[in-house]
């Protein structure tokens, strides 16, 4: 067992592995980290935790970083550092980048869910594993699959508190009527990834 020292953190080391970051009273919490990565629909600021990729905020601009950041230090009990290099963000970044040129349908990171709980964590582990590049599905059926059939405003909701849009894809869930229905990022955030997928309706252009 050894101490790491990093940017005037401590971290215990144990069989090489960093298990956590000593505050100012001498205790240990998770480290949380962040980059920004500039996108086809813009900046897009990642955070990450020892669990891995934890939220993804859409229109990162520098107010909206300030925002992000502060949200995070309170959901999270530890301040966010800025750390594009930290390993779990290095491959975020590399992989939306991928994916935005279109050589990636896929994203295989791990993901911390301990920002959102209850239903909306079930729906969006449904959609992230049911719901695969160049599809769509209707927030009535999406809500049948949990068992929650009628359900389709829940479901709504819990896309509107999804905190890893793009890569948990909230993006793929429309109305049954066809229209392609709400969006945390903005309705052209949505067409746009609904473009580069393949399955955006031709009216909706």
């Amino acid at each position: 067992m050894r101490e790491l020292t990093r940017a005037g953190e401590t971290a215990l080391s144990v069989a090489g592995r960093t298990v956590g970051h000593m505050d100012s009273e001498g205790q240990y919490g998770q480290r949380v980290v962040w980059a920004v990565v500039g996108t086809d629909i813009g900046p897009l600021l990642l955070a990450a935790t020892g669990s891995g990729l934890v939220n993804v905020v859409f229109h990162a601009t520098e107010a909206v970083r300030e925002r992000t950041v502060e949200r995070l230090a309170s959901r999270l009990g530890a301040e966010p550092v800025e750390a594009p290099t930290e390993p779990v963000l290095a491959e975020a970044i590399s992989q939306l980048r991928a994916y935005f040129a279109g050589r990636r349908r896929d994203f295989d990171l791990p993901l911390d869910w301990s920002l959102i709980s209850g239903f909306n964590r079930q729906v969006l582990r449904e959609l992230a594993a049911g719901v695969p590049y160049g599809t769509v599905v209707g927030y009535g059926d999406l809500a049948g699959r949990v068992g929650q059939p009628g359900g389709a405003q829940a479901v709504g909701a819990a896309m509107g508190a999804n905190p890893l849009p793009v890569v948990v894809p909230c993006h793929r869930v429309v109305e049954s009527d066809g229209g392609i229905g709400g969006f945390g990022g903005g309705l052209e955030t949505k067409r746009k990834l609904l473009a580069l997928e393949g399955v955006l309706p031709e009216p909706l252009f």
